[in-house]
């Protein structure tokens, strides 16, 4: 895997450009055997009107690195990926600074896969624990 790390990395960041990913300033920082790192910063831009971290901002980052976990582990020649379902836990607010996304394999199934997603701030204190459950559809 480590032969690999830098073009896997690479093929995740080009591949955001023009998405939701590269709006959010999503970057994938490091991928093992069965897990996938993508960080956020936490700006203005992605605040809740009181200046905390929007939810739905943590929601899509934790969706982004899942699914992109499912591409790579998965033949992404062979199958479309799509998340089917999402459920998040938010346990703390930030302000500032970056939050962390871990996506780490559950369940490998041939057509569902499921994903335990943990977002950290920098600290790596728990924010927020997201459950993501993808789908491996073939491609015509």
């Amino acid at each position: 895997m480590d032969d690999y790390k830098e073009k896997i990395l690479k093929v995740c960041n080009d591949s955001s450009k023009n998405t939701l990913m590269e709006t959010l300033h999503i970057e994938y920082t490091d991928v093992g055997t069965d897990f996938l790192i993508g960080k956020m910063p936490v700006s203005p831009k992605v605040h809740q009107p009181d200046g905390v971290l929007h939810g739905g901002a943590m929601v899509a980052l934790a969706e982004s690195v899942g699914s992109m976990a499912s591409y790579i582990f998965l033949d992404a020649q062979k199958f479309a990926i799509r998340g089917i379902e999402i459920a998040a836990n938010h346990i703390k607010s930030v302000r500032d600074g970056e939050v962390f996304a871990k996506a780490t394999i559950l369940h490998k199934g041939r057509t569902t896969q499921l994903w335990d997603i943990r977002i950290t701030d920098a600290q790596d204190k728990l924010i927020s624990v997201c459950k993501l459950t993808t789908i491996a559809l073939p491609k015509k």
